[in-house]
């Protein structure tokens, strides 16, 4: 089983620890996200969910 976060990259930045090392930083804005479609083994040969983040404009949607 895979995991992972689903979103959208917002910028890079970075933080500076105590001792004075700089740490590169992805800043991701997640969530919530919906599942669209379940795959299964009867239907598709395998199985999965698809999974869809913010919302798409009515006439890009099928």
């Amino acid at each position: 089983m895979s995991f992972g976060i689903i979103g959208r990259k917002i910028g890079m930045t970075q933080l500076i620890t105590e001792d004075g090392v700089v740490i590169p930083v992805t800043v991701v804005k997640a969530g919530p996200c919906v599942v669209v479609q379940v795959k299964t083994e009867e239907r598709d040969g395998y199985s999965a969910l698809q999974m869809g983040f913010e919302e798409k404009k009515e006439s890009r949607v099928n």
